[in-house]
This record gives C-alpha cells, structure tokens and sequence, in this order.
C-alpha cells in the first residue's frame, strides 16, 4: 500500500533540510506520495507544495501575522484531515507555528515527527508539555538533545546534525584573496554582525570600533566585515572591506572570527577556526532571557562539548574593548588560540558521526512499515 508523509517547513533553510530527507526517503520507497508546505527544494525533489514559504515567512506579533498564521493552520489540518490523509507528518524547526498546529494535527489522530526540534534546552522549557502530549518521536540534532527528552520520558533520537553534509570545502584561498583585492601575507580577521537587521543595529558600532582597536594594535592583518545573502546591500555601511554573500569563504580564509552568536559558530567549527562571539540586545529580551534560559552558555561549541572553549560577551559585557583585548590575545597566544581549535575539533567528533538525511529517512521508513 502506498505510503502518504506531509512535511511543514516554515522558512528556507527548513526547506533545505527538508529536501534531503525526502531525497533519501525516495531512495528507500519507489511509490512514495509527499507533500508539503515548503519551497524550492522540496519541490525539485517532487514534493507538490500546499502551501509555499511566501505566507508562512511573515512574523511578528502583529494582527494581521496573526491571522495569516491562523487561517494557514485551519488550511493545512482541514487538508490533512479530509482530503489528503498522510500517514506519517514530519514537522521541521519552525518552532512557534509547529508547536501550535501539532495540536490541532493530533486531535485528528496523526502521527507526528519532529525534526530540528526547538531549542527548547537553551530556554522555554515549558513547551516540553506541548511536545510531550502531540509528537510521536523528536530527532534531535545535538548529541546533548536526546538525554534531555529521555529525562522527559519523551521518545527521542539523536540523528546527526544537518550542517555536517552543507558546509562545503573551501580550497581556493588564492582566488578569493585576489577577487577582494586581500593580501595573502597579511592575517585576516573575518566580522560577522549579524544576520538580522535587529541584530546589526545592537552589534555594528560595537564591532567596528573594536576592528579599529584591533588595527591600532596588530601590524600584518586586515579586517572584513560578512554581510548575510538575507540582508539587503544597503544594511550596513562600515569603513572596511564588505563582503556579501560569502560567508563560508570567510570562515574557511580566515585567521580570525568575530561572530554574533548563532549558528555561524557552529560553521565556523566545522572550518576548525579561532573565534570569539559577542550579543547584545534590548535589556527587556534579556531579562526575559534570563527568566526563561536552562543553561548559561550561548557559543554552541561550548554547549555542544560542556566546556568553555570559546569566549562569550553578552549584553553590557559586549564591548569593543573587551572583544578587541580577547581578540589580540587570540592573535598573539598560540596556547589560547591553539584551545579553541581543540573545542572546534571536539565539536565535529561529536556531530560528524551521522549522516543526518539519511538517519532521518530510516527512522520514517521503519515507522512507516513497522510502526
């Protein structure tokens, strides 16, 4: 009997994601039917879209999100529910509006998968009712993820994380320095402000004088600033070199990175390079952040291994001149520098075990036929 899966992203890098494990699922099944809410990876591998990214992409609290999100929910179940009738329905990330639909998806008695869960480790531990009480399995993408739902009694699998099959190789060094007009025989010092406009207006000014305090200090370097493929080219203007778009190049090149938290700390461990990261946002977020946080680290190196490999400057003690200060030290002590590597190294020996697509695609297809 032919075998039905509805997969629901919520933005693009979902969409990425997503399309990997349908590209395995179909080497597993000849007659699979998928569909989804997605884009234009999902689609190149078959999956006819219900709905696509253009509507689920709008957030904020406002009235009129709101109601998008609303009307889209009240679309995908009746859909599931009357017409459609998937076996299997495989959530990916997008935590605020899977969380709210698996709900509805599991008064109707379907089965739900959750994979890239919400980083419900790092804060809102609260959601873990939600979890618990509407998805079948959670596939965890940190090694660290699958204790904590166990503690739960929730049903959990570690399957690798996503990022290990997209980092590419980086091999032309010479190339990228010539096109950007960087000398080789200099240090380059990467800055990453941010991926978000609300993130560059907290980070920008704060970076760029720490660059100037790093070039007052240090002879033989040169600083660029990434500027994120999601940013418009008019985001941010700094004095130094901007370059857009090529952000695993940077990482790759260079001999030093200044990163907002995120998850280019984790790209940047997969390239095994020295780093700091700094954040810094409205004082409100963070006392809230404060309230509703389970652990106190924020670089996923340090998370990841359970030690402080990489220095971390939030909020008020995100200044240029304490992230300069760490900043020439790294440059200048090969025992410092020489201990974050290490951590970056820890950190793929425990991601880079997994081949996450195809773990995920197994985990269905043994549900689908044994479950």
């Amino acid at each position: 009997m032919t075998k039905k899966i509805f997969i629901i992203t919520g933005e693009y890098s979902g969409d990425v994601h997503a399309a990997k494990v349908v590209h395995e699922i179909k080497k597993l099944y000849s007659d699979i039917i998928i569909e989804g809410v997605g884009e234009s990876n999902l689609e190149s591998e078959g999956v006819k879209l219900l709905i696509n990214h253009e509507k689920m992409g709008e957030v904020g609290l406002t009235f009129k999100n709101i109601v998008n999100h609303l009307s889209l929910g009240v679309k995908i179940v009746s859909y599931l529910k009357n017409e459609f009738k998937p076996d299997l329905i495989l959530l990916v990330d997008y935590g605020a509006f899977n969380l709210q639909i698996s709900k509805a998806l599991k008064k109707e008695g379907f089965k739900i998968f959750y994979f890239i869960p919400p980083q419900i480790w790092a804060s809102r531990k609260y959601r873990l009712k939600t979890i618990k009480k509407n998805i079948d399995k959670v596939l965890t993408i940190f090694p660290f993820e699958k204790k904590f739902y166990d503690d739960a009694n929730i049903n959990a699998e570690f399957v690798g994380h996503p990022i290990i099959s997209e980092i590419p190789q980086c091999n032309n060094k010479e190339e990228f320095f010539k096109r950007h007009n960087l000398d080789i025989n200099k240090k380059l010092i990467a800055i990453f402000p941010g991926s978000r406009i609300f993130e560059i207006k907290f980070m920008l000014k704060i970076f760029e004088k720490a660059a100037y305090l790093i070039e007052k200090s240090q002879r033989n370097i040169q600083i660029v600033f990434s500027k994120a493929k999601s940013l418009n080219d008019n985001a941010f203007k700094v004095k130094y070199k901007t370059i857009k778009n090529e952000n695993y190049e940077l990482l790759a090149y260079s001999d030093l990175l200044l990163l907002t938290s995120g998850t280019v700390a984790l790209e940047a461990a997969m390239y095994e390079k020295p780093m700091l990261i700094a954040y810094r946002g409205p004082l409100l977020f963070y006392i809230v952040y404060l309230i509703v946080r389970n652990i106190k680290k924020a670089c996923l190196v340090n998370i990841i291994t359970g030690e402080d490999y990489v220095d971390e400057f939030l909020m008020y003690d995100a200044t240029s001149r304490k992230i300069a200060n760490c900043a020439i030290e790294i440059l200048n002590n090969e025992t410092k520098k020489n201990k974050i590597i290490s951590g970056c190294k820890k950190t793929k020996e425990l991601l880079t075990s997994n081949d996450c697509a195809k773990n995920v695609a197994n985990i269905i297809y043994k549900e689908l036929n044994e479950g």
